[in-house]
């Protein structure tokens, strides 16, 4: 429970302030002076103190300069509210100047004043955060991920840990949580910063190409390999390989992806000679594996493997605070891929999104942003501006989408592809970002359906 102490020499005041702010949740002490409050503090400790500026008659506010000056001096970590009937806008300044955290006039407004009581005292939270993810990123390179949440930040410190080391991690979280994020940052920490990072979406890959996507393969190993090919173990030597949706993975990939973990070993398809590889593996899923190991569709054996570090995000419901810093991150880049250097979103706009659900965690909320850019001629994005775009989704019928057994993963992927480059005019980069994966991995894609596209 947060400590309040009052300062006023209005026994009526105090009597008022206590009673309110008691009854808002916090622990409150009063005093009639600067003086008795410099013996009081040590003891009581209070996290913020309501000051008033005079305790004479005199009311030019210089009583209550000087105890300010006094205590910032001599308790600097405690936060200050000013408090006065005699308020100016100069005395408000320089009251500022010298550290106070708000300035309040009396009589004062109830809500108003709890208001700026639980700001200041979350500012101070987020600040005490924020230094946390200063010191983070003074030791370690998270730039790309964004937010201070104290989940997060347990997260970022493991992961900085772990990552000098050649500890295979297992992420897990949601969809759409960044899991990504997190396998390139502990890449990007590691001893092998300067070699490949080589992603694979195992779910994207079917079971007959699992072996010539991971190992490669040899010109003639099957009937459409022309030419020698080299697989992604192979690319990420000496560097990291990260498989994404490893919990999609049949059960007879996963005893040839184990038996390359355990042995370092590998055959390319269709040649009889061995290749060593030496490949830090990272994994993530938004499975649960281990009840999938009881299930008996995922082997014991490869998830203690791939799970000596593990690693769960947490969704964005759980971090909503976090909601606001993610949506203006995202606009500043798409304010320059867009050309829209004035492009801001507003404050209420910003605390509206904080209130939404979102199933998609990260991923829907970086798609609606960037939707709501697109669509909203305005240079400052309003609730009602991101409204339009959400409520589609939230108004859509519950059987919008297909029953089971109309459409394949297959049919689903090509619909969304087709969809994307629709929306986006066919530009490769932009269909890549809001189908989360990268250009290289739709470039595949593109030539797998066979859909034209022209380079940028």
């Amino acid at each position: 429970m947060n400590k309040i102490l009052i300062i006023d020499d209005d026994f009526a005041v105090q009597t008022s302030l206590q009673l309110l702010l008691q009854q808002a949740g916090f622990q409150v002490k009063t005093c009639d002076s600067p003086a008795v409050a410099r013996e009081l503090i040590p003891t009581f400790k209070p996290v913020l103190v309501i000051l008033d500026l005079n305790f004479s008659i005199e009311t030019s506010g210089e009583e209550g300069m000087k105890a300010l000056k006094m205590l910032r001096a001599e308790f600097p970590e405690v936060l200050i509210i000013l408090l006065t009937g005699w308020g100016t806008i100069d005395l408000a300044v320089e009251g500022m100047k010298l550290g106070a955290k708000d300035f309040l006039t009396k009589p004062w407004k109830n809500d108003h004043l709890l208001q700026s009581v639980r700001t200041i005292l979350d500012l101070e939270e987020k600040t005490e955060s924020i230094s946390t993810r200063k010191k983070l990123d003074q030791k370690f390179d998270f730039e790309h991920i964004v937010g201070d949440d104290s989940k997060l930040l347990s997260i970022l410190e493991t992961i900085g840990r772990v990552a000098p080391t050649d500890a295979p991690v297992l992420i897990t979280g949601e969809s759409g949580t960044g899991k990504e994020l997190i396998a390139e940052a502990i890449h990007q920490n590691s001893k092998r910063r300067i070699r490949p990072f080589v992603k694979v979406n195992l779910g994207g890959i079917s079971a007959t190409l699992f072996e010539s996507e991971l190992f490669g393969h040899v010109r003639g190993a099957f009937t459409d390999a022309k030419s020698d090919r080299i697989g992604r173990f192979e690319l990420a030597n000496r560097g990291t390989l990260f498989l994404d949706e490893i919990g999609d993975l049949d059960l007879s990939s996963q005893v040839k992806l184990l038996r390359v973990l355990q042995d370092r070993t590998f055959e390319p398809l269709g040649s009889s000679k061995s290749k060593t590889v030496d490949v830090r593996v990272i994994c993530a899923t938004n499975r649960n594996l281990e009840e999938m190991v009881a299930q008996g569709t995922f082997r014991e054996d490869l998830f203690y493997r791939i799970n000596l570090i593990s690693v769960k995000l947490p969704a964005l419901r759980e971090r909503p605070t976090d909601i606001a810093s993610l949506a203006m991150y995202f606009a500043d880049n798409l304010k320059v891929i867009y050309e829209r250097p004035q492009l801001k979103i507003s404050s209420k706009a910003l605390q509206w999104l904080q209130t939404l659900v979102l199933p998609g965690n990260i991923r829907q909320l970086k798609n609606l942003v960037e939707k709501t850019i697109l669509l909203s001629p305005n240079d400052q994005l309003e609730i009602s501006d991101f409204q339009k775009n959400i409520s589609q989704v939230n108004s859509a019928p519950k059987n919008a989408f297909p029953e089971v057994g109309t459409l394949t993963l297959e049919e689903m992927e090509l619909l969304m592809i087709r969809k994307a480059m629709s929306f986006h005019q066919n530009n490769i980069s932009r269909v890549a970002r809001s189908l989360g994966i990268t250009r290289f991995a739709l470039y595949r894609r593109l030539e797998k359906f066979g859909i034209p596209y022209s380079e940028e």
